[in-house]
């Protein structure tokens, strides 16, 4: 038997691609069995034991931000979570450590390092992680979803999606999808969210704008997130839903989309060949507004900041779209064009090309490399 650890999580824009992986790696490998590395805070604490994945927890840690007691204690908890993996990575004789980000990505890489053991990397984010940038110098196995992404021996993968968004023909499941969710088969349908949490200003500047897009015949499918202080609606046509979990039937459903550029989103909805217009989260590092380049390079999406997406807007812009059906044909083509349906197989092609330099006896070299790449296209950190 061989096994695997995978670290990474927090939200589910790291744990899904973390467990497509996982799901296609034993399913091409009968005998593989993988282990979690993750904290007992993050999504991934309900998500991989659902799965049937086995998670072992270390310290949640933060990068400090600013000098304080959490900046002094820093060095030593981390040095304990590098520790504490060092001696999973020994007991349970892992041939591979494949990380995604979150928390418990950067303590499994330094212990991965330290104990010889190949690493793995796939960035999800068009701007990469400090704990990917450090990693992409210890391994040349680094998976990138985004064209625009620069990061050392990257090579693009695209997104691993999970099963049902991968294997989704929209046509097919169109009328199941439209019965889930008791839409009207006759008109266009327009699905909004901002996420597992869903996005405030999103929010709302849909439910003030729902009259509107009703009136200009199209129905409203809004996934407004469980926090959200947003109910139940008498509009007919208006659809609000505090969660969605069958995304799937819900991008079946659909015509055109209106969402946050988080990496999971983008790719989920350039694999499915949906149309939309991206809001950015307009906190941390920018990536959202770099996770759409390439759909919006290719027309197939529209960008808008945060502060500019409100009535007058969705009036002035969206509903002008909304109302040209030959534009949104042509931003569906555009969609589907830069989508990747295989990013799963691709990233297990990485992960099971560390595990055979490791059989054979170079996987645990000084450098912790874990041998040459496959021929793939790169992009080079300058």
């Amino acid at each position: 038997m061989s096994k695997y650890l995978f670290a990474g999580g927090g939200t589910a824009g790291h744990v899904n691609p973390l467990l497509a992986v996982a799901d296609r790696l034993t399913d091409r490998v009968p005998d593989a069995e993988v282990l979690v590395l993750g904290t007992a805070e993050g999504l991934e604490s309900r998500l991989v034991p659902m799965r049937g994945y086995e998670l072992r927890t270390i310290a949640r840690l933060p990068f400090p931000r600013r000098l304080d007691g959490a900046a002094l204690r820093f060095p030593q908890r981390f040095a304990a979570a590098v520790r504490q993996t060092e001696q999973l990575i020994r007991d349970e004789q892992i041939e591979v450590v494949l990380g995604v980000g979150g928390y418990a990505a950067a303590p499994a890489y330094i212990a991965a390092r330290r104990t010889g053991t190949p690493i793995v990397v796939h960035e999800q984010n068009a701007k990469p992680g400090l704990a990917n940038r450090l990693a992409a110098f210890l391994t040349e196995h680094v998976g990138l979803t985004f064209s625009n992404t620069r990061l050392r021996h990257g090579r693009v993968v695209g997104m691993p999606l999970r099963r049902e968004i991968e294997s989704l023909d929209r046509r097919a499941s169109r009328a199941e999808g439209l019965a889930e969710f008791g839409l009207d088969p006759d008109r266009p349908v327009l699905l909004v969210t901002g996420g597992s949490s869903g996005a405030r200003s999103i929010n709302r500047t849909v439910n003030r704008s729902a009259a509107a897009i009703v009136g200009a015949g199209w129905q409203v499918l809004h996934v407004v997130g469980a926090k959200s202080d947003i109910g139940p609606s008498d509009l007919d046509g208006y659809h609000v839903l505090p969660y969605c979990d069958r995304m799937d039937l819900a991008y079946a459903a659909s015509d055109f989309v209106v969402s946050r550029s988080g990496a999971g989103m983008v790719c989920e909805l350039t694999a499915v060949g949906l149309p939309s217009v991206l809001v950015p989260y307009p906190v941390g590092n920018g990536e959202q507004r770099h996770n759409a380049k390439d759909v919006v390079d290719a027309g197939g999406a529209v960008l808008v900041a945060d502060g500019e997406f409100d009535q007058d807007w969705v009036t002035f812009q969206l509903l002008t779209i909304l109302q040209d059906r030959s534009r949104i044909a042509d931003m569906t083509v555009r969609a589907g064009s830069v989508g990747h349906r295989d990013g799963a197989d691709r990233m297990t092609d990485l992960v099971l090309d560390a595990a055979k330099h490791t059989q054979h006896g170079v996987g645990h070299a000084p450098d912790g490399s874990g041998g040459a790449p496959r021929p793939a296209s790169t992009t080079e950190e300058a």
